[in-house]
């Protein structure tokens, strides 16, 4: 049964099989790139090695050999192994599986190795029927996922596996596969070096990408045709951009756009900007988080970014793309060129963390609204002063609970509009101070 259901089962060679799949290493030695994992005296390559394995994760990006690792484990290990797809099985039938893994562990002492490529694709529950036979030791689970373990999988889970992580490959490394592919094409083809490194990099660390790349390219030209830059940038005259609007890149790059535009860099600003919208992200997600940068990393240095934002915002919607592309360029270059400050973020964390530690703390009652005549029976708002009828507009009373002393949470910076800001505090504190002398 199990047999059946493998994703390795063995099938016919055949010519229709595709370039990637016809040149898949057959073993560690084989595999290029990944050195950090799979060098001598690495854990993983030591399991493979020796047939000891306990329960790990491969997290990579696609093209990067997970699928391969865990062939080459099956290839070589004397362990029973069953294989499974998240996306095209169902956890009932892997927890029949896993049923009958136990009852030969207990009855023949016989461990199996499971594998379940795209793990993070089982929600969170379904992930937890894995781990009564990972502790009494019925299955060695090997999982694959593209998506960041720490978000996609159980941390009971994640404590009972070592996370393997697979980078990106080069282009250098990306050439050398495709130098290995050109044995397996018919035909005596000429191939340009500036052809084949266009390709690597169009793979963008993706092997498999890359050579299905090649692949279809060598399938337009004939054996008798040389392959140059030109053709190949002919042939690919739209280049997939390389992001992934629901995974771990997406975060990334919207952090790199944040980061750059913190550390006032306007050109990097937009180029990050561009990956995004050319990508096909959605424009009023990057405007959702330009317009809370306005106020978390400028605020009051410059009140107008947050203006500038909520601008963009409505005329991005009211336009939609392409047009967005260039309001969003120019708050990008606005924000980034803004006088920054997070005076603002760091006061509200103060004041939240006081918030959270007081709660219980009543509102002073001279500064308690007194609707019903109850209310003022109780002197609610007795002996509050009314600061307008005051010289200057002021009066210094107290509105912290009793309970707590006055905080300062609020510290205006050096820059921009957070000067004049200072300006105003600071003869506000001088009243205040006048006062409570006088008193």
């Amino acid at each position: 049964m199990y047999e059946e259901m493998s994703l390795f089962s063995k099938k016919i060679k055949s010519e229709n099989i595709p370039l990637a799949e016809r040149i898949r290493p057959k073993n560690i030695n084989e595999i290029v790139g990944q050195e950090k994992i799979l060098g001598i005296n690495s854990p993983l390559r030591t399991m493979i090695e020796q047939n000891r394995y306990s329960s790990f994760i491969l997290w990579g990006p696609p093209g990067t050999g997970k699928t391969t690792i865990a062939r080459i484990i099956q290839q070589t290990t004397n362990f029973r192994f069953l294989s499974f797809s998240a996306v095209h099985s169902s956890i009932k039938d892997i927890k029949a599986l896993m049923k009958e893994a136990d009852f030969t562990f207990n009855t023949q002492n016989s461990r199996t190795i499971l594998f379940i490529d795209e793990i993070h694709r089982f929600n969170k529950s379904q992930q937890d029927a894995f781990l009564p036979y990972i502790e009494s030791g019925a299955i060695i689970l090997i999982g694959a996922t593209t998506e960041n373990p720490s978000f996609e999988v159980i941390s009971a889970l994640l404590s009972r596996c070592h996370v393997f992580v697979l980078n990106k490959l080069s282009s250098k490394e990306i050439v050398k596969i495709i130098n290995k592919a050109k044995s397996q094409i018919a035909g005596n083809y000429k191939i340009d070096d500036n052809a084949i490194s266009t390709i690597a990099d169009l793979g963008a660390g993706d092997a498999r990408k890359a050579l299905n790349y090649f692949e279809s390219l060598i399938q337009n030209f004939s054996s008798s045709t040389e392959i140059t830059l030109n053709s190949v940038k002919q042939f690919f005259s739209k280049k997939v951009l390389f992001y992934d609007k629901n995974g771990e890149e997406h975060y990334n790059i919207i952090s790199a756009l944040h980061k750059s535009l913190r550390g006032s860099d306007p050109q990097a600003g937009l180029y990050w900007l561009a990956r995004m919208l050319e990508a096909g992200e959605e424009p009023l997600y990057i405007v959702r988080r330009l317009v809370r940068f306005s106020s978390e990393d400028i605020g009051l240095a410059d009140p107008n970014a947050l203006v500038q934002a909520i601008s963009v915002k409505e005329a991005v919607h009211f336009l939609g793309m392409p047009e967005a592309k260039i309001l969003l360029a120019q708050l990008v270059v606005y924000l980034a060129t803004a006088p920054k400050s997070n005076s603002i973020y760091i006061a509200y964390k103060k004041a939240e963390e006081d918030a959270i530690n007081t709660s219980h703390l009543s509102v002073p009652i001279h500064i308690r609204n007194a609707p019903t005549k109850l209310m003022k029976t109780l002197n609610y708002g007795k002996n509050y002063i009314y600061p307008h009828d005051c010289d200057n507009a002021y009066y210094y009373q107290k509105y912290f609970p009793e309970k707590i002393s006055e905080k300062k949470y609020y510290i205006p910076s050096n820059f921009g509009f957070e000067k004049e800001l200072k300006k105003r505090l600071n003869w506000w504190n001088k009243l205040k101070k006048e006062q409570i002398e006088k008193k």
